[in-house]
């Protein structure tokens, strides 16, 4: 790559914004060409690091932690979403800091090339959007390249979240720590074509609100890594779903030491562009992006229904008020909330 190429890899410190993942002369996330565009505009959550509980909670109420209960912003509905009216993806972190160079553990497809890596921190007090406990937050970006066997450059970008319960307010809190990128691999303004794979059709069926009614059941019309087509409106998806539910009871507040696992892969036969999203995480919201509505922002044309799509490696939602998974997300002191992600993205051109 020559000096004057552009990065692969933007950030903002609002949010830890991931705002540029480029392949080729494509950049396949959504985003806007500045950080205050991001705080006016950013109703969809593009790039953002969501905590401190990604996704939903249940009557925006976390039933019992510290042995009492704690009120949280309904900002969705009945529910809490995302971490409420502010939470760390509107919230401006510090960084980035270099880092140094580093390896992106368990990853397969030949060595990295470059490593390099850079950190954004954030201090969330105790009661922040109702959420009890004063923690300390970081996220890692590592980004390189690996070599196809036909000798095409894929992009890697490794993220590592760590949070720590810090000071003497309670003994413990919850965390989700998720990445909410869109994707679009068409350069065209919907998805429509992509072709996806996930790793499970097991999901949390849930109520109008999103909260799930009862542990992970098949999804109609998913079958695990068979391949469907993404269309003009179907199929229509924004739900959680399940790597592996035998584990749900079992899932450490701390997954950087599990195996990266391949979630979903996409391509898309116009452009030749592929991704792969892979994590340390026991789960994934899949998101056909049905409620983006987004104006045109300086030269940026609009963007509606179906311009991405999400994949969010997280824990279950809901997890803090269901008995069976709260061990996914309860962080105590003394202890780490940890989880990693990689993105790989490339093409066939």
């Amino acid at each position: 790559m020559s000096p004057q190429a552009p990065a692969p890899f933007q950030f903002l410190p609002l949010g830890a914004i991931i705002q540029t993942f480029l392949v080729g002369k494509t950049n396949i996330v959504q985003g806007f060409p500045k950080q205050s565009h991001y705080e006016s505009h950013n109703a969809p959550f593009f790039g953002e690091t969501i905590g401190r509980i990604a996704n939903r909670v249940k009557n925006a109420k976390i039933d019992s932690l510290n042995g009492k209960s704690y009120a949280l912003a309904a900002n969705n509905g009945v529910n809490a979403l995302h971490g409420g009216v502010k939470g760390w993806g509107k919230r401006v972190w510090e960084g980035p800091k270099p880092v140094g160079v580093r390896s992106i553990e368990g990853l397969e497809g030949g060595k990295l090339e470059g490593g390099e890596s850079v950190v954004f921190t954030l201090r969330s007090e105790d009661g922040d959007e109702g959420y009890p406990g004063t923690v300390e937050a970081s996220v890692v970006y590592t980004a390189g390249t690996q070599k196809t066997e036909s000798g095409k450059e894929v992009n890697v970008l490794g993220i590592e979240y760590v949070v720590e319960l810090v000071g003497g307010d309670v003994e413990e809190t919850a965390i989700n720590v998720t990445n909410h990128s869109y994707f679009n691999l068409s350069g065209k303004p919907t998805i429509e074509g992509t072709e996806v794979s996930l790793c499970s059709n097991s999901y949390l069926p849930v109520d109008e609100g999103g909260i799930p009614t009862g542990g992970p059941v098949p999804y109609a019309g998913v079958e695990a890594h068979k391949k469907f087509t993404l269309g003009r409106e179907e199929p229509d998806i924004d739900d959680c779903f399940v790597v592996d539910p035998s584990t749900a009871s079992s899932v450490p507040i701390d997954t950087r030491a599990s195996p990266l696992h391949g979630l979903v892969t996409a391509y898309h036969p116009e452009t030749k562009i592929h991704l792969e999203v892979l994590s340390t995480e026991p789960a994934f919201q899949f998101y056909t992006g049905k409620y983006i509505d987004v104006p045109e922002v300086e030269g940026v044309p609009a963007r509606g229904k179906r311009s991405g799509f999400c994949v969010e490696p997280s824990r279950y939602v809901n997890a803090v008020n269901v008995a069976a998974w709260k061990g996914q997300v309860v962080l105590k002191k003394g202890e780490k909330y940890g989880s990693r992600i990689v993105y790989r993205g490339w093409s066939d051109e």
